[in-house]
């Protein structure tokens, strides 16, 4: 089963002046971490900040099959 991942940006001001949401599907909390750190949109050099920012995130079952994804990212 695929859950939703709501995870709050992991790169700290100044290079993200307000930081951020990032909704990712996924099975589990490594392919999370494996899609999120694998994203060429987001600032490099952070990726120790991502598991703990996955393990705090909030996660909903989904009741139909996804494809593993990056579905939606708010950064700034």
């Amino acid at each position: 089963m695929k859950r939703l991942y709501i995870v709050d940006y992991w790169v700290p001001f100044p290079q993200s002046e307000y930081g951020g949401v990032i909704n990712v599907i996924a099975e589990n909390d490594n392919e999370a971490f494996k899609l999120l750190s694998s994203e060429k949109e987001f600032v490099p050099g952070y990726e120790d900040r991502i598991m703990p920012n996955i393990l705090r995130a909030q996660k909903f079952d989904l009741s139909s099959e996804y494809k593993s994804m990056v579905v939606d990212a708010f950064l700034t």
